[in-house]
């Protein structure tokens, strides 16, 4: 099957890999648009490597998913100040933000111009600015995806910029920076990195180069996710979830998605969910609802098959079938403690303009089979 493959420019992974960032960043640009969460003090050491090597930073911090309206001012702040390049330290809001004003120091139209779904998705002009993507979290494979997701609260919904060329010059996978997470943030974050493994393996897009990386993401994260959340001081369980999540932006950047983010575009527009809580909330009813429709409509479909490979990668059992998949799913939810939708504050009445959302999402193109609208209010009625 032809395919078309597209990642960073460069990718650095392994423990101590933040010490790349200083010498690559000289050689990118001199002024930095430092982009951090809320607590940028976690980037003193960073910064200060940065410093010797030359390179200022002028700092921007996202607290919280990123909007139009903060991308809007970050670019703004960045043109002013002159930066030539863009290094973004955090989670997956972090890196999209980066990315988002990455785009934009160049493309000085609004961001609605280029926005998917809600604005005029037009292509960008002008290539961005240099980008160093460092997540700080493993779950979302930002560092290596060609999309920014943004919230748009007037539209209440997120919606994508994209483009190939937003790709990062430089991601660096460090896992040592994710040793602090909270259990909450491992188990959210982590849910998220395996869904970004079965969404891709089970697409209508799928191809042989994101089936290695679904396959060993799916593996390592099977073992190593439980063990994370249990001991967040257990050094390969973090390795282990820091490359799964670089396998999962990987797969997801070049195969597509799904039902659960197709969920998750409106939901995270709609109320303030974390994405990685919504896509651990939807995962094991989107699953189960996907292989009873292809067991419906399907029986014989490609589809089908790797599910039922997905469930032997998950349990470990080699008689697995897709059924298993979903009870493992369901079973590792309550183990790690992920709250219901409801708990964001959607409810009965939201089911039907949700599921509405969510079959024109962008993700939803490459799910597995077709839903109805029976089928996308029942996912989002037991997610709830």
């Amino acid at each position: 099957m032809p395919f078309e493959f597209a990642s960073a420019a460069r990718i650095v992974f392994g423990e101590g890999a933040l010490r790349e960032v200083a010498p690559a960043a000289a050689a990118m640009g001199r002024r930095a648009l430092l982009v951090t969460g809320s607590h940028a003090e976690r980037a003193a050491a960073l910064i200060g490597g940065l410093q010797s090597a030359g390179v200022s930073c002028v700092p921007f911090a996202v607290a919280g998913e990123p909007s139009v309206d903060m991308i809007r001012t970050g670019s703004r702040l960045a043109r002013g100040e002159n930066c030539d390049l863009v290094i973004a330290i955090g989670g997956g809001s972090v890196l999209d933000a980066g990315k988002a004003l990455a785009a934009l120091m160049t493309n000085t139209a609004d961001p609605l111009e280029y926005l998917e779904v809600v604005g005029r998705g037009q292509p960008l002009k002008h290539t961005p600015v240099p980008m160093i993507a460092i997540p700080t979290t493993a779950g979302t494979g930002s560092e290596v995806t060609r999309n920014a997701v943004l919230a748009s609260p007037e539209h209440r919904v997120k919606a994508s910029l994209r483009s190939a060329s937003m790709l990062a010059r430089l991601a660096v996978v460090d896992p040592e920076l994710t040793w602090d997470l909270p259990p909450s943030i491992t188990a959210s974050t982590g849910l998220d990195a395996l869904t970004q493994l079965i969404e891709p393996y089970v697409s209508t897009r799928a191809n042989a180069m994101t089936d290695l990386y679904c396959v060993e993401g799916m593996r390592c994260a099977a073992v190593a996710l439980p063990r994370a959340y249990a001991d967040g001081a257990d050094r390969a369980a973090r390795h282990d979830m820091s490359w799964a999540s670089l396998l999962g932006g990987l797969s997801l950047a070049n195969a597509g998605l799904g039902a659960v983010h197709g969920f998750a575009a409106p939901i995270g527009g709609m109320f303030p969910a974390p994405h990685g809580a919504v896509c651990a909330a939807v995962l094991p009813h989107a699953l189960d609802v996907n292989v009873r429709a292809l067991r419906q409509r399907a029986p014989g479909s490609d589809a089908l098959r790797r599910y039922d490979e997905v469930a032997r990668l998950l349990t470990g059992n080699p008689h697995a079938t897709a059924g298993d998949a979903v009870q493992w799913i369901a079973e590792i939810c309550r183990r790690l403690a992920i709250p219901p939708l409801r708990t964001y504050g959607v409810r009965p009445e939201d089911f039907a303009a949700i599921a509405e959302k969510a079959a024109k999402a962008s993700s939803m193109k490459a799910n597995p089979v077709v839903l109805i609208p029976e089928e996308l209010i029942e996912i989002v009625t037991r997610a709830a």
